[in-house]
């Protein structure tokens, strides 16, 4: 790939999303979620347009990360309110409902799309996603991230110090992609007809149009979050289904479209649907590391002092779940594949406890099921962790990633 004729002014949407952060949660009504989702979802398309024309000249890991971190935008802007409002929470409850549709939705949906446009293609199934030898980057990278969020659950609070670490986790990360070599340059083709026109553009007429579309759908979201996340409240409240539970699961839905759409044109390719999963993982490390870590920024700057989020043992079971989650579809990815099985074992506990939390308590086996799920899916994340560590103990599953990344350490980095 080239080097990129024009990078993204990314510093003017994280200023913008932090003078957001001062409004209030203004009261609206139920019905306003009828114009605001859909200016959430289309600053996410114009956001994801630009992203993908920019990173077209970047190389590929450095360009996920980065292309990563831009569709995220909304999801920044939604946690930026919650922590300057100090709803700690629901401020959680998107964090981790973000990060659990990420990997129980997203990794098995590229896994689906890939399969279904296999078997059309090749008429039998597709067994495994294979990743290229650089992705052992994006796996070892995910598993750093686990590393320490381990630390934050065990302590139960997000401070200062862990923003500083976390930022410093995701700098060393960046560092190490930035010497990967240059992969092949991306088929104009798989590019849908808006980012296609932009790169074939003449080069004024390629920043022009990147620079309109990030201002596009950096307005969009100035102006639109804060009253967003206002009508999901009164949705949920209108709908008598706790507002944790509807911020867990809706603002994420909306805000994470731009890596959906993506995922779904790159894995529909088949060849690129180790890319597209590498877009999700890059995911993963952004909202584990920088998003986490502007958590206690904004809140400590919404108090006027240095201030550490503390979590409740709800908010822990939380944490502890999206962090066994994490850790088996890193496990999944450590032999550098992900096969059918995987994907379907990461879907099927995700929808579980998805299909099971807006289950009010009450008398009854449905009710009783709903109130432990979580505690049940998160013992069934960390067995299962348990199990592929003594598996690569006993050589059934083999490290490769471990391997792979010695290896690109040697000879692209030292």
């Amino acid at each position: 790939m080239k080097s990129p004729s024009a990078k993204p002014q990314v510093g003017v949407p994280v200023f913008a999303l932090l003078f957001l952060a001062a409004l209030p949660i203004e009261e609206v009504g139920p019905w306003s979620v009828l114009w605001t989702a859909p200016a959430i979802l289309a600053a996410a398309m114009l956001i994801a347009w630009a992203a993908e024309s920019a990173q077209f000249f970047i190389a590929q890991g450095f360009a996920l990360a980065i292309l990563a971190w831009l569709q995220t935008l909304p999801e920044f802007a939604v946690e930026a309110v919650l922590a300057w409002k100090q709803q700690t929470p629901l401020l959680l409850a998107n964090l981790t409902g973000a990060l659990r549709l990420l990997t129980g939705l997203g990794w098995p949906m590229i896994y689906a799309t890939a399969a279904f446009f296999y078997r059309r293609r090749e008429s039998k199934p597709l067994r495994v996603i294979r990743l290229e030898d650089e992705h052992c980057v994006e796996v070892v990278g995910l598993l750093a991230c686990m590393g320490y969020a381990t630390v934050i659950w065990w302590k139960s609070s997000l401070t200062l110090v862990d923003a500083i670490v976390l930022i410093l986790i995701y700098a060393a990360y960046l560092v190490v992609l930035s010497k990967m070599p240059v992969q092949e340059a991306e088929g104009i083709e798989d590019l849908e007809r808006i980012p296609r026109a932009i790169v074939t553009a003449r080069r004024p007429v390629r920043i022009g149009a990147i620079t309109a579309l990030f201002a596009g759908g950096g307005a969009l979201i100035y102006f639109t979050a804060e009253p967003f996340l206002g009508s999901l409240l009164a949705v949920s409240a209108s709908l008598g289904v706790p507002s944790f539970v509807f911020v867990q699961w809706v603002a994420p839905f909306v805000s994470e479209f731009p890596e959906k759409v993506s995922a779904f044109y790159w894995a529909r390719t088949i060849d690129r649907a180790s890319m597209a999963l590498m877009n999700m993982v890059s995911s993963n490390i952004n909202q584990w590391t920088l998003l986490a870590a502007m958590l206690p920024i904004v809140y400590s700057l919404s108090r006027g002092e240095p201030s550490a989020i503390t979590f409740d043992e709800q908010q822990q079971l939380e944490i502890l779940m999206t962090l066994g989650q994490s850790l088996v579809g890193a496990l999944f990815l450590i032999n550098m594949k992900l096969a059918w099985w995987e994907a379907s074992v990461l879907f099927f506990l995700w929808a579980v406890q998805f299909a099971l939390s807006p289950v009010k308590p009450g008398p009854g086996w449905l009710p009783a099921l709903a109130h432990h799920i979580h505690w049940y899916v998160t013992i069934a994340y960390l067995a299962w962790s348990a199990v592929e560590v003594v598996r690569m103990i006993l050589g059934k599953r083999k490290p490769l990633a471990f391997q792979l990344f010695a290896v690109m350490w040697r000879k692209h980095v030292t």
